[in-house]
């Protein structure tokens, strides 16, 4: 099964989230930073690579907060979404790969139109179910 892997960017309890370009798959939806596992990576090492790729961020991984598996309709193969928290600075970080980033506190999250495999967290996020660590 394909693994897919997120970060919940905290800073002064807000979360970095991320539009999807306008032409790409699933375009304009919303979505945490992240992405595919590569053979031979660690969940840790992969979320790293791709926020270095999509953020330009050395970012500290910390805990597994959230693990869902999901299926779209439109590609049919079944994925597991592995969300983690973690640390950047705020000022490093840059919009390489979205059509566009904000910091949203966690009860906002539910005004934007997230992916699917995203919705189960995010309620639980707005809802306080889930609570982020403080990774300072």
């Amino acid at each position: 099964m394909l693994t897919v892997v997120a970060a919940l960017i905290e800073y002064e309890g807000k979360l970095l989230v991320c539009q999807r370009r306008r032409g790409s798959r699933f375009e304009l939806l919303w979505e945490f930073p992240g992405g595919k596992v590569e053979p031979g990576e660690t969940l840790e090492a992969a979320l790293a690579r791709e926020l270095r790729e999509e953020l330009g961020v050395v970012a500290r991984i910390g805990p597994e907060l959230h693990r869902v598996q999901h299926q779209y309709r439109q590609s049919g193969e079944p994925f597991e979404l592995v969300f983690f928290a973690a640390s950047a600075a705020p000022g490093d970080v840059q919009n390489l790969e979205f059509e566009r980033i904000e910091w949203r506190e966690p009860k906002s999250l539910p005004e934007l139109n997230f992916l699917e495999a995203d919705r189960d967290l995010i309620a639980k996020l707005a809802s306080g179910e889930i609570q982020l660590p403080r990774m300072g």
